[in-house]
């Protein structure tokens, strides 16, 4: 029996594959558990043309992505935090009294350029001492990264 995936099913395949199973798997496993529907000419149509618009709208995220990557290389974003007096480490840089984070660098990112970045993005640790920072990114696998500048609040 011809079925469209309507999840990824291991050993089967991924979503909206059009696979040839067997008559009991598909009425028994698949169909009951919402994983696969019947293929029909009507629906396998239908499916072609929502692939299809997918590619589009994932290839309009893409250049999208790589705008924003481009405008992100040139950045440097400043921010201020407390900070002790002491120096700290061989650099002799003052330790933060609480660190900056990837959700405190998106807002700024955000506030200060317009720009749009989710966590998992940022494939940096919090930032604990005052100083410059290379900050990179990585998103779908393309990578950029802008520098991120730490000064001591007043």
């Amino acid at each position: 029996m011809k079925i469209i995936l309507l999840k990824d099913v291991p050993k089967v395949g991924r979503k909206y594959d059009i696979k040839e199973v067997s008559d009991g798997y598909a009425l028994n496993a698949l169909i009951p558990q919402k994983l696969a529907e019947k293929a029909t000419p009507e629906k396998i149509t239908k499916l072609e043309k929502v692939k299809k618009e997918t590619l589009i709208s994932k290839e309009a995220e893409e250049k999208e992505l790589v705008k924003s990557l481009q405008a992100i290389k040139g950045i440097e974003l400043i921010m201020k935090a407390k900070a002790s007096d002491l120096p700290a480490g061989k650099a002799g840089k003052g330790h933060l009294f609480s660190s900056i984070h990837k959700k405190d660098m998106i807002e700024k990112m955000k506030k200060d350029y317009n720009i749009s970045l989710n966590e998992e993005a940022i494939k940096i640790d919090a930032i604990k001492e005052i100083g410059e920072f290379e900050v990179p990114i990585e998103v779908n696998g393309k990578k950029s990264s802008f520098k991120l500048i730490v000064e001591k609040e007043n």
